[in-house]
Parts: structure tokens; sequence; C-alpha cells
């Protein structure tokens, strides 16, 4: 039932109840440690969302807005950076100086007065330490200094953003080396500040790793963004794939005051991508310059010895007409013995072998007709016989065959009785019926 007398407050006043509550209870500023989830820039003024997480929970264990003016951001801000030499971001823990306040229409959040960068320069640290602990547990952190760079290492995969003037700066140097070197390097483009750094570099990583064998070193160079957005490069997922690699990985993402962790597990750091380049450049023009000092070498050994031998002919030269006289003579002595020894032993080899053939002629003959004679009385002999082991003659003289199934009885036992035979005479055949068999 509709009580008429029930006074009701609007939303306006509950809520200007609220704010007079607050602004008279919390009226003072409050230090806040907490972890930013999310940050954005608007207008010049910066909201973030804070949150607290507890590690044996899957959700914050608290929650609230918080906003910084523009005219307050524009002094915290290069602050905040200047002793951090990083932007911030979300997944940072700060402190934070805040004051509360309920709007109305808006409802509450607090408001930044003032951000301590010390703090967040305490927990970077405490989490770079942890990365690397982790890392050198782990087994992995000196594995890329283990590998060898390849003596001519001029196929290079280049992990960068593409229109970075860092890119250009590395392409350049190569390019326009002094020595006239080439190389290949192929881009695998990559962004290289800001939340996607870990998941892009992962991924080209990845993509390099498919086609290792196309390369000799990898290169990950930044250039062009923001000097202090590093904290990309400070992740233990990308330091882990980083110092895995079976390739060797060249960084050049710093400057001469920074060194992410990425840079200490690479097999060679250096502070640009022009002296990553020129790092290239000077490893082939080391063996250029060894080659060359080599081929000197080789050419003034060579012209020594040619010296050397020109001077021993020369000297030669002048003894050989008398050397050569004299052996010219002895020379000829020598192949008119041998001539004369040589037609002495052929006329005596000659005349052993026209005798040993006499001989052999004499004897052979005999022997050949004697042996056609036995051979031909062999034949006479077989052939008589042959003659007397003809059937046809056998059955002349009385004898007969006997068949079964076209093959001869040898053996009356393979026979039985009321099978049909076939007897072959001298003139004819005739078949008989198997009455009884008599066995011996």
């Amino acid at each position: 039932m509709k009580n008429e007398n029930r006074q009701a407050l609007t939303l306006f006043e509950l809520n200007g109840m609220v704010r007079e509550v607050i602004e008279l209870s919390l009226n003072q500023s409050y230090w806040v440690e907490a972890e930013i989830s999310e940050v954005r820039e608007v207008r010049g003024h910066c909201f973030m969302q804070l949150v607290e997480n507890d590690p044996f929970l899957t959700t914050p264990v608290a929650r609230a807005d918080a906003k910084c003016w523009a005219s307050k951001w524009r002094q915290l801000k290069p602050k905040f950076e200047r002793v951090t030499r990083e932007p911030i971001h979300a997944g940072m823990n700060v402190l934070l100086l805040v004051t509360a306040q309920f709007h109305e229409a808006y409802g509450f959040s607090w408001i930044i007065e003032d951000i301590d960068p010390t703090f967040t320069l305490g927990d970077m640290a405490r989490r770079r330490a942890e990365i690397i602990t982790k890392l050198k547990e782990e087994g992995v952190f000196d594995l890329q200094k283990g590998l060898t760079l390849p003596l001519l290492p001029q196929r290079i995969a280049v992990i960068s953003s593409a229109g970075a003037a860092g890119y250009g700066d590395f392409c350049a140097q190569l390019s326009d080396n002094p020595y006239g070197l080439q190389f290949l390097t192929v881009l695998f483009p990559a962004v290289m500040q800001g939340e996607l750094v870990e998941s892009s570099i992962i991924s080209a990583l990845n993509k390099i790793n498919e086609r290792q064998n196309e390369f000799d070193a990898v290169v990950i160079i930044r250039g062009g963004g923001a000097t202090s957005d590093l904290s990309g490069f400070d992740t233990l997922a990308l330091a882990e794939n980083v110092a895995n690699f079976p390739l060797p990985v060249i960084t050049g993402i710093g400057h001469q005051r920074d060194e992410s962790i990425i840079d200490l597990v690479a097999f060679r750091s250096l502070k640009t991508p022009t002296a990553v380049a020129s790092f290239f450049v000077d490893c082939l023009s080391a063996l250029f310059e060894r080659l060359q000092k080599l081929e000197d070498r080789i050419l003034h050994l060579a012209q020594q010895r040619l010296n050397f031998e020109h001077i021993r002919f020369n000297h030669l030269r002048e003894k050989t007409p008398i050397v050569f006289k004299l052996m010219s003579s002895s020379q000829q002595q020598k192949i008119r013995q041998l001539q004369v020894r040589l037609n002495n032993s052929s006329r005596l080899r000659l005349e052993k072998t026209r005798q040993k053939l006499l001989i052999i002629e004499s004897t052979l003959l005999p022997q050949a007709r004697n042996m056609i004679q036995l051979q031909r009385h062999r034949l006479k002999l077989l052939e008589e016989q042959l003659k007397l082991n003809d059937p046809q003659n056998l059955l002349k003289k009385g004898f007969s065959i006997t068949m079964v199934d076209g093959k001869i009885v040898k053996d009356v036992s393979r026979l039985h009785e009321g099978q049909c035979v076939l007897t072959q005479v001298e003139k004819g055949y005739f078949t008989s019926e198997i009455k009884k068999i008599h066995h011996p």
C-alpha cells in the first residue's frame, strides 16, 4: 500500500549528502600505494584505474578511479619520466598523493596531487633484479654469449619498426660503407614502444626461427621513438626468448645511459642502430684487411722466391755449357754401348726362338696324326655299339617292348589287374589286358 506521508530524496540530494560526508571526514591528502591497471590521457587530463592485487586471488581486492587534472599533470608527467626514464603505464606500481572527491553526477574518484617517482623507480629496480635472478636460475642468462658469429655475417634478420628513423639509419650505414661490402637484410616488422613490444618482438623472433638457416644473425633496433619508453624490453618472456634464440642476437635499442634486460642477455649490445651497422661493417672489414695483408705477404714471399730462382737459374746457366758438354759425351758413349748390346741380344733371342719353333714343328705333326687316327678308331667302335643297341635290331631278334600310358614297363609291381598294356614287336603293335600278375 502506497505511503503518501513518506518523504523521498532525489538522487542529486542523496549524492550531495554523500559528498558532504566525504568532504568532512576525508578532508586531507593521503599517500596511497597501488598498481595502475589502466591509464589514458584525454585533453591533457590523465585518468587512471588503480587496483590492489592479492597473489592468491584472481581478482583485485580493491579498485578505484583516479584523476590528475591537466594543470597538475603537465608538472608531474615530465618529472616522473625524467626520474624513471619511462612513461607511466599499466602494470606499474606507483605511490600517489591523493584527495577524495565525490561529484553528484560523476561519482567518487581520487584526485592526484603528486607522484613519488623514486617509489616506482625502486619497484622497477626490484622487478628488474627479480627477472635477472630468474634468468640466471634457469641457466639462460649467458646462453647467447656462448654462440659464435659467422666469419662473414652478411645475412641479417632485422626486427624494427618499418618506418623508424633508426631502421633507415641502420640500412644506410650498411649500404654506404667505404669498403663496398654487401649485406642482405630482411625486415621483420615489430612494435618498438608501448604495451605490444613484448608480444610483437616474440612473434618476429618466431618467424625468424622458422627461417634460421637463411640468416647469420638477428638485430633488434629501435630509433625515432620516445627515449624513455623502454619498459617493453624489460620483461621475463622477451628476455627468455632472446636468451634461448639459436642465432646471435645483437641489440641497438637504448641510448648512452639506458640498458634493458634484453641488452644484458643478448650476444652483443650496442647503443644505437648505426652502431650495430658499424659493428657488422667492422667485422667484415677486419676480415677484408686481414685477407689483404695475407695477399700482400704472399705476393712478397712469391717475389722473393722468384728473385732467388732467377739468381739460381743465371748461376746454373753459366755452368751449363761445360757441364752439358761433359754429360753429352758421356751419354753418347753409353747410348752406343747400349745399342751394340741390344743388337747382339736381339740376334741371340731370335735364333733361340727359331730353333724352338723347328723342334716344336718336328714333334707336333706326328703327334697330331696319331691323335687323329686314334679318335677315328674310337668313333668306329662307338658306331658299331650304337647299331647293336638299336631297339629295331633287338625287335628283329624276337624281343618286344611293353608300355603303359606311353612309358616302358620295367617293374610288374607298378601294374594292376584289368590294366591295358601296349606291346611292340618287329612288325606292329598289339594291346592286351592284364588278368593276373606274377611277382618275382
